[in-house]
């Protein structure tokens, strides 16, 4: 089969590899009809290469049709039109039960230290094939794929596999009061439908930063305060305090995690790491601070005292350096981690199964290319090129 696989930075080719076979008696074998590129897969493009193999297939949201299901399934069939989530969990461990999915103790990495197995995502999390590729194999299928009708296209569901359930954890994660406002940093993917989220669960007040111009016009067409975090650089907090009754935002998403602007000596620290041999490359991010802060530095700064920052963007450094007598002084509240895709499933699913489309969904892909033009997707994705927000493969 053709799968999209990583060969080292910067480079994703279209390989052949072989079908995917099933190994335990909870797995399922899918067809794979839509896989989208996530803002994540850009970690593996461009840093987190030293914990990547060559030939590792790539991405973690995929969904198509059940090709063939292992003796204990019993909840799927061959034909069923299926989401697949980025985490791999079992649903009957403590962590699950605490809906706490992405922790999940069946699917944990111990060796690495980490949480749930994730699809297409390094050895950190558990080397797992992913799904920018013909087929998939999906263990612990008795709970994680996700039923959906048949009828619409794939873009009314394939969010689900990661862009909707992780911005609707953002928005909870933010715990907004009512008649409160709300910052997005990032207005990527998944700060875009944060943002998306916000405005249908009623937060009328949604501000949102970025640096390119496409993102912030589409964040505008949905009713956010956008601002260019270029031209307002030196002031941005201020402008934004300014917005808030002087005080800042009561809560803040951090969408954009470890790829921010803005800091060159993290930038510096992060290219070091892709020209050393991977394991030295992998124990200094173990061990030292390499991410790019300046997302977080602004959301810490912003949200007024008491308030509630949710980081929801991917960060990788052991040691970054946080003000954290500012946190203490401000009495912020942070909450954070992967997002628990199976814990918010039900409550998303009405807003996608109507007539209405209220998020946007269908409109929400900027890009549709066949599997063979992924690598030219990733470098456009990486560069913010063509207006690429959002970019769904087909293979």
């Amino acid at each position: 089969m053709k799968a999209l696989t990583w060969q080292g930075k910067r480079d994703v080719q279209v390989a052949d590899v072989a079908e995917p076979q099933l190994k335990e008696p909870t797995d399922a074998i899918i067809r794979v009809t839509t896989t989208g590129i996530c803002g994540s897969d850009l970690h593996l493009y461009e840093v987190l290469g030293p914990f990547m193999g060559k030939g590792d297939i790539l991405g973690h949201e995929p969904m198509g049709i059940v090709e063939e299901v292992g003796s204990e399934i019993t909840n799927l069939a061959p034909g069923d039109r299926v989401v697949v989530p980025f985490n791999i969990s079992c649903g009957h461990c403590f962590m699950c039960g605490q809906g706490l999915q992405s922790q999940c103790e069946t699917t944990q990495v111990r060796d690495e230290g980490t949480g749930a197995a994730l699809f297409g995502y390094t050895k950190l999390y558990g080397e797992v094939p992913g799904g920018q590729a013909e087929f998939l194999r999906v263990p612990q299928a008795h709970y994680g794929p996700i039923k959906v009708p048949e009828g619409p296209p794939d873009d009314r569901f394939v969010y689900l596999s990661d862009v909707l359930p992780t911005a609707w954890q953002a928005v909870e994660y933010a715990a907004v009061p009512k008649g409160g406002s709300l910052l997005v940093l990032g207005l990527g993917p998944i700060g875009d439908m944060s943002a998306r989220v916000a405005r249908v669960r009623g937060i009328e007040k949604v501000i949102g930063v970025d640096i390119v111009p496409e993102r912030l016009d589409r964040a505008r067409q949905r009713g956010v305060h956008a601002l260019n975090f270029e031209e307002e650089k030196r002031d941005l907090v201020e402008h934004i305090r300014s917005l808030t009754n002087g005080r800042g935002p009561d809560s803040v998403i951090d969408a954009v995690g470890m790829e921010a602007h803005g800091m060159p000596v993290a930038k510096v620290a992060q290219d070091v790491t892709t020209m050393l041999p991977n394991k030295l490359a992998a124990k200094m991010m173990e061990r030292v601070g390499v991410d790019r802060l300046t997302s977080l530095y602004v959301a810490i700064d912003a949200v007024r005292r008491g308030g509630t920052v949710s980081v929801i963007g991917v960060y990788g450094g052991m040691t970054d350096p946080l003000p954290m007598m500012k946190m203490f002084d401000k009495q912020i509240q942070i909450r954070m981690g992967q997002a628990n895709v199976r814990r918010w499933t039900d409550d998303i699913m009405p807003l996608l199964t109507g007539d209405a489309d209220p998020l946007g969904v269908d409109a929400f892909a900027t890009h549709r290319l066949p599997l063979s033009e992924g690598p030219e997707a990733y470098k456009m994705f990486q560069e913010k090129r063509d207006g690429a927000v959002k970019i769904l493969l087909k293979p």
